[in-house]
């Protein structure tokens, strides 16, 4: 059986105690305060040198009757460590959320001790990083110095490790929504299939979360009863028959593309993110061996040897959706020779498929939009680079890296 030997901290709340375990009991009385703003005559104020009965027969009845906004007022910082980046996924398709994580694309990959990674994932992940450098430096050498060619390499290779890798990860959230989190992981758990390796490991992640939130004294009985049935928002079946539709106001497409790229999207916390695990497995291909059919062939080879870990450069099928402003927003942060490759075509795709469907309808979006597909985002009127690149490729979007 996997373990993950997931480890949290709370780094930063008004309600530590001084064994670094959350004052739960205080946090409480405070939110039950707060209910009671909505009907006292007096205020707030008034409401602070009330009987502690008083508030305490008012935090039973919010805890029992589903009003658990005011439970919101008080925000966690935790410290995860060893987490799974795959259960970071999950943390971080449910909005109410700040995150700040360790980047995947330049991490080296090592196994230490009784890691998750196999020495199967570093001996083909450190392969392909010569590969990468190799060819990198043969089309880019002119552009790019060694210590850049690596990172780049690096950022390509690691599309073999598990999207189970243990990352570091900085998540604040409310008191209330930790809560919530933690129901629905529990559901979760009971349905999970074992006989998946994908969901065992999920299975064996979210226990030892658990178990650490419980042991920081985080998890109250009443805002974890769900009885609206909610549930992780990520994972969803038959996404294909999703309706692909692009308006002046909003729009939802579907395309294919890895977990890598999807970690990447998630941080556009303004727009919605579906996926459905495909039963037939792909994988991406980097652009920079593409016209090389040995090597794509072997790594094919290599990625598909690797599938019983979920590596993350398997594709998913993606439902992207949200207001046309905020698109367009991804395209300002995503359409630059900085960004990801991957994730940088695919919101390019994106756009060119939004600016298709807006001229077809006449819309007054079309002219608009239009704006935004002759490059890069330092090609766009509304938006000024503070640290041009001078990379032409990465300009008109033709690299391949």
């Amino acid at each position: 059986m996997e373990k993950f030997n997931i480890k949290v901290d709370i780094v930063s709340s008004g309600y530590v105690k001084d064994d670094g375990t959350f004052d739960k009991e205080k946090a409480l009385l405070l939110c039950g305060k707060f209910a009671g703003i909505c009907y006292d005559r007096e205020g707030f104020n008034h409401l602070l040198n009330e009987p502690i009965e008083k508030t305490k027969r008012r935090i039973d009845m919010t805890l029992n009757n589903g009003h658990h906004s005011v439970y919101d007022h008080i925000f966690i910082s935790f410290n995860f460590q060893n987490l799974p980046k795959m259960l970071s996924m999950f943390l971080n398709n449910e909005h109410e959320y700040t995150t700040s994580e360790k980047s995947a694309r330049y991490t080296p990959v090592v196994k230490i001790g009784d890691s998750v990674i196999s020495e199967r994932e570093v001996e083909l992940y450190n392969k392909w990083i010569e590969i990468y450098k190799d060819k990198i430096k043969e089309k880019y050498g002119h552009v790019f110095d060694d210590r850049k060619i690596l990172k780049l390499a690096q950022e390509n290779a690691r599309y073999l490790v598990s999207v189970f890798m243990p990352t570091q990860m900085a998540y604040t959230t409310s008191f209330r929504q930790i809560n919530y989190i933690a129901s629905w992981m529990k559901e979760y758990m009971e349905k999970a299939d074992m006989n998946n390796p994908f969901e065992r490991k999920l299975n064996v992640a979210m226990g030892e979360l658990l178990n650490e939130l419980d042991r920081l004294n985080v998890l109250e009985n009443g805002l974890m009863q769900n009885e609206k049935h909610r549930e992780f928002s990520l994972i969803k079946k038959d996404l294909k028959d999703t309706e692909v539709y692009y308006g002046d106001k909003v729009y939802s497409t579907l395309y294919k593309a890895t977990f890598a790229d999807l970690a990447q999207a998630q941080r556009h916390r303004t727009l919605d993110y579906e996926i459905q695990i495909l039963e037939d497995k792909e994988y991406y291909v980097p652009p920079i061996i593409k016209n090389d059919k040995k090597l794509v062939n072997e790594w094919l080879e290599d990625i598909s040897s690797l599938k019983n870990i979920t590596p993350q450069g398997e594709l998913v099928l993606i439902n992207e959706c949200g207001t046309y402003d905020n698109f367009i927003l991804k395209c300002k942060e995503r359409l630059c020779s900085a960004a990801q490759l991957e994730i940088a075509e695919q919101t390019r795709d994106t756009l060119l498929a939004y600016e298709k469907a807006l001229k077809a309808k006449n819309s007054k979006k079309a002219e608009d939009i239009a704006k935004y597909t002759k490059g890069a985002r330092c090609t766009f009127c509304d938006f000024k680079c503070t640290s041009p690149c001078g990379f032409k490729e990465g300009i008109n979007l033709t690299r391949e890296i």
